[in-house]
């Protein structure tokens, strides 16, 4: 994912508070040049809502009553072909003026207990290369595998002398964060070689998700360099003694499950081929770890989804957050806003606090680049919404793929102006739907 050079560059002169409110950017009331739209919303770093005082999702305190939802238990998603037993509408948002691929995974709770909707545009099983959108799944699955040998070692840890949490808030926000030093693409690596890719792989099927979809894959990298930690140990910082040495492969190609981008059987979609269902899927159990125990990730506990969501523990005393709730970008946001409010004049920030009182989350990851191989620019986004005390709470994930012809960075505006739009789009029938 390109994120470095001129535009990087200029966008740190305009912005010095990075992590803290960020930018107030237009919501894209008034029209904007392309850099202006990669500069001041495509690399933006994240606004925060204004109550930071509650760490999970505040969205949904009340039971409702809509039809249309199934929980997990009616659904069992630990027997293979659960896809199709969710309550599901695969064609909800299709719609030929709105092109890329969408799954959004809507929430309410039941008799006590969270229920799904899976609402798709039709391309939920549609192969793409997830870019660095998949980071977070990286991050998640090291600490699965490490959490396997080590339970007492978590993402309250530190890799020699760095925090897990810098180094996913680091991943996230693309900016050197405690001691993480912003090489986004080194650390999630790293994170890589810590899980092996064969284990990162097998959570798509009978390890975790029993998807059962074997073109789906895991088994490369983000680029050439690697996160090097001070030393070879994770160490527990309530504990030295529970300290342990966590093995790795010193170079991607030293994994046995290692496959180069273009390898035999992988397409054109490369060696981390993934849907929209599978990363949405992947999140939502994250998301609801705690709340929904027969959905959990092996191995992991609910402090270790909290640094990934929330940077908890982190090192950097000038940022009130980290990890997901630092992702760059405010499509997410502009699109909510607008949404929510359409022609106001407001800031997203604004418009989303006023809404929620100020408990609206947006946990969120963006990928992107152009792909010589494919002859497209792309963007994806990996997302989940918490919106608190609107229309009583409302609760989703998502993931989303643009793309659009011709490889080049100049596209990156383009494709991204076009994922605000097919989400605006997605976001109105969604938030219509609930109005009494």
């Amino acid at each position: 994912m390109y994120v470095k050079g001129a535009y990087q560059n200029r966008l740190a002169i305009s912005c010095t508070l990075i992590l803290l409110a960020g930018c107030q950017t237009s919501t894209e009331k008034a029209p904007i040049t392309d850099q202006q739209y990669f500069e001041q919303v495509m690399l933006a770093p994240a606004i925060l809502p204004n109550d930071l005082t509650n760490t999970g999702c505040l969205s949904l305190e009340s039971e409702t009553k809509l039809q249309g939802y199934k929980s997990a238990a009616e659904v069992n998603y630990q027997q293979a072909g659960w896809q199709n037993r969710v309550a599901a509408d695969w064609q909800y948002f299709l719609a030929p003026e709105q092109p890329g691929k969408l799954l959004l995974i809507d929430y309410q709770v039941q008799a006590g207990q969270l229920a799904y909707r899976y609402l798709s545009d039709g391309s939920h099983n549609e192969l793409y290369e997830p870019w660095s959108s998949s980071k977070v799944q990286a991050f998640s699955g090291a600490l699965s595998k490490v959490r396997q040998t080590h339970p007492e070692l978590g993402a309250a840890s530190f890799a020699g002398d760095t925090a897990l949490a810098d180094l996913i808030s680091s991943i996230n926000s693309y900016e050197a964060f405690g001691k993480a030093d912003g090489n986004s693409n080194a650390i999630a690596s790293y994170f890589v070689n810590v899980a092996g890719r064969e284990y990162l792989r097998g959570l798509f099927n009978d390890g975790w998700l029993k998807l059962q979809d074997q073109r789906l894959l895991f088994n490369g990298a983000y680029g050439s360099e690697q996160f090097m930690p001070s030393d070879e140990y994770w160490h527990n910082p309530a504990n030295n003694e529970l300290d342990a040495k966590i093995s790795r492969y010193k170079a991607s190609s030293d994994d046995p499950g290692y496959l180069g981008y273009r390898c035999e059987g992988c397409g054109l979609t490369g060696n981390k081929a993934m849907t929209t269902l599978a990363q949405a899927e992947w999140l939502k159990r994250l998301v609801s770890h705690q709340r929904e125990p027969s959905t959990q990730m092996p191995h992991l506990q609910a402090s270790d989804v909290d640094v990934l969501l929330n940077g908890t523990g982190h090192t950097d005393e000038h940022a009130p957050v980290g990890g997901m709730m630092v992702g760059i970008s405010h499509i997410v946001t502009n699109a909510l806003a607008n949404v929510i409010a359409p022609n106001d004049s407001r800031s997203a920030k604004e418009v989303l606090d006023d809404a929620t009182n100020g408990q609206w989350r947006v946990w969120q990851k963006i990928g992107w680049g152009p792909s010589e191989t494919r002859s497209t620019t792309e963007t994806v986004m990996l997302a989940h919404v918490c919106l608190g005390n609107y229309q009583g709470g409302r609760e989703f994930t998502f993931s989303v793929q643009q793309s659009t012809s011709g490889a080049d960075e100049a596209n990156l505006p383009t494709v991204g102006k076009q994922m605000q739009q097919k989400l605006q789009h997605a976001f109105t029938k969604l938030l219509d739907s609930r109005v009494q």
